[in-house]
């Protein structure tokens, strides 16, 4: 101890504390641990920089050498929320909103670093997807994007996208279009031009049924005229006069009181009158 009070060291440890904290710094900068969902890309100070020609470095612990460096990037699939306005086929501006599942290529991240960068999302994916939207919107006009072509926008603003990202290291998974917002004057417009046509359309159902009732009931009297006049084209006087006669029969054998007149009437027919 000094004559101040103060501990001294030993001159023989100095040299193994510095080589402690030495060894220290150089197993930190030796070591890199990768999170779930999370890989990493190897770059070499002395051998060639970003390395492309292997895999990246996987989840775990990893021993690198400490003059290199190790850049993480996220493997999972991301989500992109992007709002743009557009134009129609005629012009007129559309709010579109949209939504894009995405994640960097596993086999091509290197490339991908070595390309594009850690912030390929804003140099790479929202240009891509504003791109294909502009192309894809300004085929259409307002009814359309407002009403039955939702589906198939949706569809070639994917198609499109796509094709601009396969060959930048980027794999697609889905483009989804949540929302279409048209200028208060032009969805007005549109909404009563659809009204109108429902009412068109139920109108003319109207018409229809009313139309194939009224052919129903004309078909259904004709054929009531028809079995009439084949009935009295059939009802011969000689069969009018069998048939009073079976009838009489019958009534003789009644125990009704009565009173049959044979051959009275116009036609020769009985006259059957009754106790009342």
């Amino acid at each position: 101890m000094s004559n101040n009070g103060q501990l001294q060291l030993p001159k023989s440890i100095m040299p193994l504390l510095i080589l402690g904290i030495v060894g220290i710094i150089f197993l930190s900068k030796s070591t890199v641990n990768i999170d779930a969902g999370e890989a990493g890309v190897l770059w070499k100070r002395f051998s060639g920089g970003v390395v492309t020609d292997q895999p990246p470095l996987g989840e775990g612990f990893h021993f690198v050498a400490p003059w290199n460096d190790v850049v993480i990037y996220e493997v999972r699939q991301q989500e992109l929320f992007e709002k743009m306005k557009v134009l129609s086929s005629n012009g007129l501006d559309i709010l579109l909103e949209t939504t894009a599942w995405y994640l960097p290529k596993y086999s091509d991240l290197g490339k991908l670093h070595q390309q594009k960068g850690e912030n390929y999302l804003e140099t790479v994916i929202k240009p891509a997807l504003r791109s294909a939207a502009r192309s894809v919107v300004g085929r259409y006009t307002p009814e359309q994007l407002y009403s039955s072509k939702r589906d198939v926008i949706q569809n070639e603003i994917f198609d499109e996208t796509k094709k601009i990202l396969d060959d930048q290291f980027i794999q697609l998974n889905k483009v989804l279009v949540r929302d279409v917002t048209l200028p208060p004057t032009i969805k007005d417009a549109i909404e009563r031009k659809l009204k109108q046509e429902q009412e068109s359309l139920e109108y003319k159902f109207r018409i229809e049924k009313a139309q194939k009732e009224a052919q129903r009931q004309i078909i259904e009297a004709q054929g009531k005229a028809d079995a009439n006049r084949i009935l009295s084209a059939s009802l011969t006087d000689k069969i009018l006069r069998d048939k009073g006669i079976e009838a009489t029969l019958r009534l003789s054998n009644s125990p009704n009181s009565k009173v049959i007149v044979i051959g009275s009437g116009k036609t020769g027919m009985p006259i059957i009158l009754g106790n009342q």
